[in-house]
């Protein structure tokens, strides 16, 4: 296990670097405190950078565990984090320059294929922010007291994306001390992710190290998948931006209504058998009919996005529901006409282009995927009309 605890004072799990080593003064130039990235989520700058540093160190080693188990790790080519979409971009500008201006387009090609401005420029930030740092701390150029563990950006931004798409967050006390740490998990980081998983992770101290358990919350049968929750509460974006993926039926997704209208609460989660807080909500499928499979990730989510009234035991008019009803319809299909392509068409387009790059791949399933979670806010909404009114 690689592990880097998120604030000062810095601590390494296992203990592969001596104190006072050279590379504590590339680590201490990093950013240790909490900024806002993206949305009302708060993220710390630097840790993948740092964390991406103790990797390629592991790696140098003779004899480590990080040398053998790095061969199970992907390629640039198979990683899905997309800040190697500027690989292209890299290689040219460090060959000749005379490609530099075709690099730029082939990277903005692919970011463009994501149909989200604003990802596609945070997307942008960070790839800049990991090559700034490189140029900072690896290039040929710099003078360093140790071996030069990044000869060229592309082996740098490879390790920030393994880093970033395959990075495990827990909370360590140690004593009175509480610290947020980055961990990387051999064969762990290998569990697919699942917003209703069947496994949990948990650590422990014992022979002083630090071991992290991979323990099912219930009963799994042989040939069923281990998954584990990455991190509860994402959006798309913030999934993409960090791991690289994106989900139609993600209970967290969220629209930004703009309108005014709102329907009832309560009659809204009482048509889809919807229960608990709304940090909590899930669905009470005995409730439901039998082969019922219309309530997912994304009818929860539109209970969560959806602009709602409730107040007390006041029931709903029906006329002013069915008004309401019809205006966030409208408001959905407006933002749906302002993307370039529909959904059909990017499901055509993906098929078309198996031999695609991934994070070709991957940007245009992203946006799939939020065409397809408003289709699908627009069918629960035209269902709750015609059960709650009719």
């Amino acid at each position: 296990m690689l592990t880097i605890s998120q604030k000062l004072p810095w601590m390494f799990f296992p203990d592969i670097i001596p104190l006072g080593h050279p590379i504590f003064d590339i680590i201490n130039s990093t950013n240790p405190e909490w900024l806002l990235i993206l949305g009302n989520s708060l993220w710390q700058t630097d840790w993948d950078l740092r964390l991406a540093c103790l990797l390629l160190y592991a790696f140098d080693r003779e004899d480590n565990f990080w040398q053998l188990y790095g061969d199970f790790l992907p390629s640039a080519e198979e990683c899905t984090s997309l800040l190697l979409a500027t690989e292209s971009f890299l290689v040219n500008h460090y060959l000749t320059m005379f490609l530099f201006p075709i690099a730029i387009y082939m990277l903005q090609e692919e970011l463009l294929e994501l149909q989200d401005p604003k990802l596609a420029l945070t997307i942008r930030e960070q790839q800049h922010r990991a090559l700034e740092f490189w140029e900072k701390n690896w290039h040929s150029g710099v003078p360093l007291k140790i071996k030069r563990l990044a000869r060229d950006p592309e082996r740098f931004i490879w390790a920030v994306g393994i880093v970033q798409s395959r990075c495990l967050n827990m909370q360590l006390r140690i004593g009175a001390l509480v610290q947020d740490t980055s961990m990387l998990v051999p064969y762990a980081d290998m569990l697919n992710h699942s917003f209703q998983p069947n496994c949990f992770l948990h650590w422990r101290f014992k022979d002083r190290m630090l071991e992290v358990m991979i323990n099912a919350g219930q009963r799994i049968k042989k040939g069923d998948e281990m998954t584990i929750n990455y991190f509860s509460g994402l959006k798309n974006d913030m999934l993409m931006q960090r791991y690289g993926f994106s989900s139609p039926v993600n209970p967290w997704d969220v629209i930004q209504f703009s309108g005014n209208a709102r329907i009832h609460l309560d009659s809204f989660l009482s048509v889809f058998n919807i229960a608990g807080l709304p940090e909590e909500y899930y669905h009470n499928s005995r409730l439901s009919n039998d082969g019922d499979t219309f309530v997912d990730g994304a009818v929860i989510a539109a209970a969560r996005t959806v602009p709602t009234w409730s107040d007390g035991d006041v029931p709903p008019i029906p006329s002013l529901e069915r008004k309401a009803v019809k205006e966030l319809q409208e408001e959905c299909q407006q933002m749906l006409a302002e993307f370039p392509t529909n959904s059909e068409q990017d499901q055509k387009l993906l098929d078309s282009m198996p031999e695609a790059s991934r994070a070709l791949d991957t940007a245009i399933k992203y946006r799939l995927h939020r065409k397809l979670f408003i289709e699908k806010v627009i069918l629960a909404l035209e269902m709750y009309q015609e059960q709650i009114l009719f």
